[in-house]
């Protein structure tokens, strides 16, 4: 079994998605005046889904926490424009 877990990083401003406990990918993002801004998506092993794991498991903490988000990044703006229940005031 495969497992999948996805955490903040603050001091890198990044989420991470770590797959059987190795590095698997990560969102960037900067946060200023209550708004996380996502910037760049990278993963480095492709037909997991690690990606939508990772961008789905960082929108939800976001908007658990109650800020806002601008999608920079193309895969996260492709992300929210199949999945608009995730989008932030």
């Amino acid at each position: 079994m495969t497992a999948v877990t996805v955490s903040d990083n603050p001091e890198q401003s990044r989420y991470e998605v770590h797959l059987d406990g190795e590095l698997g990918g990560f969102a960037d993002y900067t946060k200023a005046d209550g708004v996380v801004t996502f910037t760049h998506t990278e993963v480095s092993v492709e037909g997991k889904g690690l990606g939508g794991k990772l961008v789905r498991q960082a929108l939800e903490d976001v908007r658990a926490k109650g800020l806002g988000v601008v999608a920079e990044c193309s895969f996260v703006q492709g992300y929210l424009e199949k999945h608009p229940e995730l989008k932030t005031a």
